[in-house]
């Protein structure tokens, strides 16, 4: 089983930044793809930014490119979401997800509590 913890939420004014950490513990040497989400209260969860094991292949959601940069400390069992240019339309909580080793079809294994992030204008 692995457990996963995110943290570095916060509240930050319209153009600024955060970096948002996932720390994974448990059987760590099981996990594969990581991914952030992010939720608003009555919308339907978004799938913003995916990394493999590796940290050679990454996704982003057209909603972040540019913007956003995920990343992964494979020695710390840790992921970075790096937030540039925050808007009011970003505030949300944000989910940190994992897949086992393997193909991970989007169907992941392992989630965070979430962190929450408010942009205020």
């Amino acid at each position: 089983q692995v457990r996963l913890v995110e943290s570095g939420g916060g509240s930050v004014q319209s153009g600024g930044s955060l970096r948002l950490s996932c720390a994974a513990a448990g059987r760590t040497s099981n996990l594969g793809v990581m991914a952030w989400f992010r939720q608003v209260p009555g919308k339907e969860r978004e799938h913003i930014a995916q990394i493999s094991r590796s940290g050679d292949s990454t996704y982003y959601a057209d909603s972040v490119k540019v913007r956003f940069t995920i990343s992964r400390d494979t020695a710390k069992n840790t992921a970075y979401l790096q937030m540039r240019s925050l808007t009011p339309e970003d505030a949300a909580v944000y989910y940190c997800a994992a897949c086992k080793l393997g193909p991970c079809l989007n169907r992941f294994d392992y989630w965070g509590q979430g962190t929450q992030v408010t942009v205020s204008s």
